[in-house]
């Protein structure tokens, strides 16, 4: 839930400080910056699949 927030306080701060009435650019950049949290939770923050279940090889 904080990665969330801190997801929309980044797009609301970029907005407001530098594409305020840029509509496309900010469309774009918007875009960008949900990609970029999107890729690092998925590399960083994601449970992996193997963790999650009882994986007993023997």
């Amino acid at each position: 839930m904080l990665y969330v927030l801190a997801l929309v306080a980044v797009v609301v701060g970029v907005d407001v400080l530098f594409f305020r009435h840029h509509f496309w650019e900010r469309l774009l950049v918007n875009v960008g910056i949900v990609l970029v949290f999107a890729a690092f939770y998925l590399r960083f923050l994601r449970v992996h699949e193997r963790s999650r279940c009882n994986f007993n090889p023997k």
